[in-house]
């Protein structure tokens, strides 16, 4: 399943986990935001301008003159798409993927994520005033024609703009971020300049216009709403758009005979609808030339690779690890003398099933001779994984129980176990904001501070989240209550959970794991024992004074993250400068006596701490519920205990993320380097509208500060790139001290290709450039690329 995205727009959710709030969402699919994304651009500063990104893109870079001309390439996409309006809501990654290759983007990107002028359709985009107004002038390519031959001019920025506005209703636009800035726009001094005019200061024009449509799509709001869902009326990109079978799953993309740019080599692009699930069988039958994967499906192809390496055919390699791997010949011998037995029925049913696994034999064998004609690309995607808390309500209000959860997760672990047998970098990203290798990407993590299990422990007891807490009674409540004498139970403490401490003592451990859709509770490994006889001996330290306090010094240790200095050590203070100094329980408090084992697990008021952790349940989430069994066992280390849900793929983002309806999830976005615009909706404060709901346009953590939404319309209004990117840094560290989302690792790029396809694979940030995609020339002139 991916999750790289969410919903774009608002939309009504649905109820929400508390009566007085809900929330608004929108009905775009989960990698709608990788639109929103299309140029990863922003900042730039002398101190980033060699950085490089964690790690380097895979796809075969070959020159053109290398790459034969003609041929069809087969692209696996997830589904086709509903509609060819990049600006819908339902738009997905399919629709980014046809109009990449269909329409204008002026500006694309590069390895590094940064926006770089498209001379296919620009000659110069550049702010020429900046008072009293800012304006843009574009100059245009004079040989950039629509594929009904008419150029590309002022008219179609004309009618882009006022459909994304916003201020025409009757346009059901999914974002309009940046065109709603625009005063006006007209043509300059010839038809080829096009001059935008800026109501206020937008840093990120260069988002605006990428993809750009033609008039006839913009033009009107039935051919915005309705006529560009099926086809475009035209395009002006190296490819056109040919044919929709929605019956085979394949949409072709035709080279452009109007294009004036370097003509596409491939004579055709199929994009075929292929489930995650289904590649590795149609790669193994030999259905694809390309297609992003997952690890089991790498891990087959290495496979087939050793076995190809080593000399062994796809036959003997089934008999090595294939079906007939258990076949010993003793098995063998006895198959054969009962299916040639006086027993007719007996014999009758082994016949069958030697005729079956004969079949899967050769199945696997053939399988693995037509899988080691692949090979995979891999890189790292320009989105991260992250575990969202959700501040709206329960525990996870207090900001010293999210800061808690934070120091209690170990990132690197968390990384290492994704990435590393992958043999990719496996180093945890430090911004919500931008991933190492772009301009705006600084470590701003230290604002919130490392693992550390003790402080951990200290904050949540700060919080009043005490071990032992389970069994006290609230303030107020009499003991040897009627209820009490009746039930046995503690008076707040529900029923299950009274049953549940009889049977298992209230451990740290996995009794108190509940998985919701599995049979039984899960079989994790005990957690490691905490006080005497442990790792170490733990001080629990006393609560520090108030949460006030304990966050104005968070921020402050955030504010010095914003300008860079460092905050120097107060006298006395004895504690080394390694995380935030509101994050800790004050020292020299005196620590209780140490408790048993059994008395580990926290509560407050009665209640014990328990958090209901959302995972989805899909074949394509193995590696989100491998991370999410491991945040288990490290929330167990520190007296958290969890309930892990499961839930269908589809319902994961609607009916839980968007809604409120969790406690931990963990799910991905991409990342921007136009984060001013793009991250700003996901970090907003939310708002209370007048009826009492809570609007969080992205934010589904529902955490955040005026502070920060400041800063972010501060870095949106310069023009001056060092000084917006400053600002972003310091959004940054406001993000991590707020503890709403914690990022744990860049998602891992796996994409299977055939030897001879070149210029595609794992692009990492860049944008595809489709017209270089195709076969590699061979050195002899067998086969004809018309064949493939």
């Amino acid at each position: 399943m991916s999750q790289v995205g969410a919903p774009q727009g608002r939309t009504w959710a649905g109820p929400s986990r508390s009566p007085r709030s809900r929330t608004l969402r929108s009905v775009a699919t989960l990698t709608s935001a990788v639109l929103a994304v299309t140029v990863l651009a922003g900042c730039s500063s002398d101190d980033d301008a060699d950085a490089a990104p964690a790690a380097a893109q895979d796809n075969a870079p070959t020159a053109r003159a290398m790459v034969d001309d003609g041929g069809t390439l087969r692209w696996a996409v997830d589904a086709l798409p509903a509609t060819f309006n990049a600006f819908q809501a339902d738009a997905d990654a399919t629709t980014g993927r046809v109009a990449g290759a269909v329409l204008p983007a002026l500006h694309t990107l590069d390895e590094r994520g940064r926006p770089r002028l498209n001379p296919d359709y620009l000659e110069t985009a550049e702010v020429v005033e900046t008072e009293p107004r800012q304006v843009v002038l574009y100059k245009l390519n004079q040989q950039a024609v629509w594929s009904d031959g008419r150029e590309i001019g002022a008219a179609d920025f004309v009618a882009q703009w006022r459909a994304l506005s916003g201020r025409d209703t009757a346009y059901w636009t999914a974002r309009n971020a940046g065109y709603e800035r625009i005063e006006k726009i007209e043509k300059g001094k010839n038809d080829l300049e096009v001059r935008v005019t800026f109501a206020k200061p937008y840093a990120d024009w260069r988002s605006l216009f990428t993809p750009l449509y033609p008039k006839q799509v913009m033009g009107s709001p039935n051919s915005f709403n309705d006529g560009a869902r099926t086809t475009l009326k035209a395009t002006a990109g190296p490819f056109l758009l040919s044919k929709v079978d929605r019956k085979t799953g394949d949409l072709t993309l035709a080279r452009n005979p109007r294009w004036w740019g370097q003509p596409a080599k491939l004579d055709s692009l199929v994009l075929r609808a292929v489930p995650r699930s289904g590649r590795e069988a149609a790669l193994a039958s030999g259905k694809l030339d390309l297609a992003e994967i997952d690890r089991s499906t790498a891990e087959r192809i290495a496979l087939a690779l050793k076995d190809a390496d080593a000399g062994r055919s796809g036959a003997q390699a089934a008999r090595l690890h294939g079906p007939g791997s258990a076949i010993t010949p003793g098995k063998a011998l006895g198959s054969w003398a009962l299916a040639h037995g006086a027993d007719e029925e007996l014999a009758e049913e082994v016949r069958a099933a030697r005729a079956e696994n004969q079949a899967a034999v050769a199945r696997y064998a053939k399988a693995q001779d037509t899988l080691a004609g692949y090979v995979v690309r891999k890189s790292l995607e320009p989105a991260y994984t992250q575990l969202s808390l959700n501040g709206e309500s329960g525990p996870l209000a207090d900001e010293r129980v999210r800061r808690a959860v934070a120091r209690a997760i170990d990132r690197r672990e968390l990384a290492e176990s994704v990435l590393k047998p992958l043999g990719l970098p496996a180093d945890p990203p430090g911004s919500h904001l931008a991933l190492a290798g772009q301009a705006a990407y600084a470590d701003s993590s230290d604002a919130l501070g490392d693992q550390d299990t003790k402080e951990a422990r200290a904050l949540l007891a700060d919080a009043g989240w005490v071990p032992g807490g389970a069994q006290k009674k609230p303030a107020g409540t009499e003991a040897g209550s009627e209820a009490e004498k009746k039930t046995g139970k503690k008076a707040g403490e529900p029923e299950a959970d009274a049953k549940k401490k009889a049977e298992s003592g209230d451990t740290a451990s996995d009794d108190g794991l509940y998985i919701v859709g599995d049979d039984k509770p899960g079989e994790l490994p005990a957690a490691p024992r905490i006080g005497p006889g442990g790792p170490e001996n733990t001080r629990v330290l006393a609560p520090a004074p108030a949460a006030a306090r304990e966050s104005a010094a968070l921020l402050a240790r955030a504010e010095a993250l914003d300008t860079g200095a460092r905050a120097a050590a107060q006298p006395g203070n004895g504690k080394p400068d390694k995380g935030v100094a509101g994050a800790y329980a004050p020292m020299g408090s005196a620590a209780p006596a140490a408790v048993p084992a059994a008395s580990q697990a926290l509560g407050k008021d009665g209640k014990a701490l328990s958090l209901r952790f959302v995972l989805p349940s899909g074949p394509g989430s193995e590696t989100l519920r491998a991370v999410g069994d491991r945040i288990v066992r490290m929330l167990d280390a520190v007296g958290i205990r969890t309930e892990i849900t499961k839930v269908s793929d589809e319902s994961f983002f609607k009916d839980h993320i968007a809604s409120g309806d969790y406690d931990l999830a963990l799910y991905s976005w991409p990342a921007s380097a136009y984060p001013a615009t793009d991250a700003r909706p996901i970090f907003a404060k939310p708002e209370p509208a007048s009826d009492g709901s809570l609007l969080v346009e992205q934010n589904y953590s529902r955490v955040g500060t005026d502070r920060i939404d400041q800063l972010f319309d501060q870095a949106a209004a310069t023009l001056d790139e060092e000084e917006a990117g400053d600002l972003i840094r310091q959004a940054d560290a406001r993000i991590w001290a707020a503890a709403g989302s914690i990022p744990l690792y860049q998602r891992p790029q796996l994409v299977a290709a055939r030897k001879d396809v070149v210029n595609a694979g794992a692009w990492g940030f860049a944008a595809p450039q489709y017209q270089d995609i195709g076969f590699k020339k061979s050195e002899t002139t067998k086969g004809s690329p018309s064949n493939r």
